[in-house]
């Protein structure tokens, strides 16, 4: 028998993200993913599963959203087509992420079926 304690699970990443403009908040958003979620610029390495805290300003709005999410996407430094270094957050589905989506959806009303490129597709 060892007197080793087990290994605690590492406390998620905290991230900070402020999108001030539609644009940028339109390019980050994965709107197709279960719960929404959003792209984050990082040079961090992150793998597929890590669970992140995020702390959201989203353009005008001083208040700053709290919201737990998971790695769902990584885009490596030289991707193709130049794309941004970064990770796709999944939002969880509790209340902060089901708010946070809203929140963007609302901002993002009426472009969410354009065509324009984002940082993940």
């Amino acid at each position: 028998m060892s007197d080793t304690p087990p290994p605690r699970p590492a406390r998620p990443s905290v991230l900070s993200l402020n999108i001030n403009s539609k644009s940028a908040l339109y390019a980050a958003y994965m709107p197709y993913l279960a719960n929404g979620g959003i792209f984050l610029p990082t040079s961090k390495h992150y793998n597929l599963g890590d669970e992140v805290f995020l702390m959201m300003q989203l353009m005008d709005d001083p208040a700053k959203y709290p919201v737990a999410g998971t790695v769902v996407w990584i885009t490596p430094a030289g991707a193709q087509r130049h794309k941004a270094q970064g990770v796709g957050v999944q939002f969880a589905d509790d209340e902060s992420g089901r708010m946070v989506r809203q929140k963007i959806e609302q901002i993002l009303a009426g472009h969410l079926n354009s065509n324009r490129p984002t940082h993940t597709l």
